[in-house]
């Protein structure tokens, strides 16, 4: 589909919670095609951060963004508030991306992202500070612990927000992002101790 020029609305804008133009929305519910050339202008960098933090993958993540697209064209009409559409399209973007981690059987960090493309990973948080040693923790992670971090870090998502995108409570979100900071840290950790175990054997041999 060819992206037009940005539709502007006669009506004031209304935002609902997530900060999405619901006026829109609903032109896109209507079947306006040029109001859904410009919500996949204003989506695309948001999906692609979810999605890249979840596959850790350039072109399985496009390929998840383009599915996503075309199902939010096709069911958006069954989406009964306009306010939460962006939870709603998460929702679709994270069921895409269970399918589309399936087409490998092991996820692969993508390098050839510039600085300013590359979705920030939760750095400060995990306290790493070596990027490849954290793509190394991301690989050894689960799908739902992926999908937690990627919404909560990544995206900057409420713990709140988190649970309606994933229909969960809320306190099952908490569980889930914990366990994923720990796998990450012990996965870190051990990583950390095996480069160090290699790098004294190396040394006992000079």
């Amino acid at each position: 589909m060819r992206i037009g020029p940005l539709w502007r609305s006669e009506r004031p804008s209304v935002k609902g919670m997530w900060g999405m133009d619901q006026n829109l929305v609903v032109r896109v519910q209507q079947g306006d095609q040029r109001a859904f050339e410009t919500l996949v202008v204003a989506d695309h960098p948001r999906l692609f951060r979810a999605a890249y933090g979840i596959l850790r993958d350039r072109q399985l993540a496009e390929d998840a963004i383009q599915q996503a697209l075309l199902d939010i064209w096709r069911d958006i009409r069954r989406l009964r508030d306009a306010s939460r559409y962006e939870a709603w399209s998460y929702r679709l973007l994270v069921h895409v991306c269970y399918t589309e981690a399936k087409r490998r059987p092991r996820w692969m960090s993508n390098d050839d992202l510039s600085a300013a493309d590359e979705p920030r990973a939760p750095d400060a948080y995990l306290g790493v500070a070596d990027r490849d040693q954290l793509e190394r923790g991301f690989a050894r992670l689960s799908m739902d612990h992926r999908v937690v971090l990627a919404l909560r870090f990544l995206l900057g998502l409420t713990p709140d927000q988190v649970a309606e995108v994933l229909d969960l409570p809320r306190s099952t979100v908490y569980s889930r992002l914990q366990a994923a900071v720990g796998a990450i840290r012990a996965a870190l950790e051990a990583d950390g101790r095996s480069v160090a175990h290699g790098m004294e054997r190396q040394e006992a041999l000079r």
